[in-house]
């Protein structure tokens, strides 16, 4: 058997509240970081990505026509 007794740590009795605050701050400080570049570099550029591709091929021209002979314009005469 080993005589060696292991010695515990003391407990922190002053400052706990202040170094918990410290270390929640820095680590929602990191969580807030990693949010941030997720959302410029996945979904926004992404978006933005998504967008430049489909106005790549968007004909205004052909969409007005197709709503126009559908009758969805009161000022435009269909051509029935």
């Amino acid at each position: 058997m080993s005589t060696e007794i292991a010695k515990l740590p003391k407990p922190q009795l002053r400052h706990l509240l202040h170094s918990s605050i410290k270390r929640n701050l820095i680590l929602v400080g990191i969580s807030i970081s990693v949010a941030t570049v997720y959302m410029k570099y996945v979904q926004n550029d992404g978006r933005k990505q998504k967008y430049a591709d489909f106005y790549k091929t968007y004909d205004i021209e052909k969409e007005f026509e197709i709503m126009r002979k559908k009758g969805l314009f009161e000022s435009c005469p269909t051509d029935d």
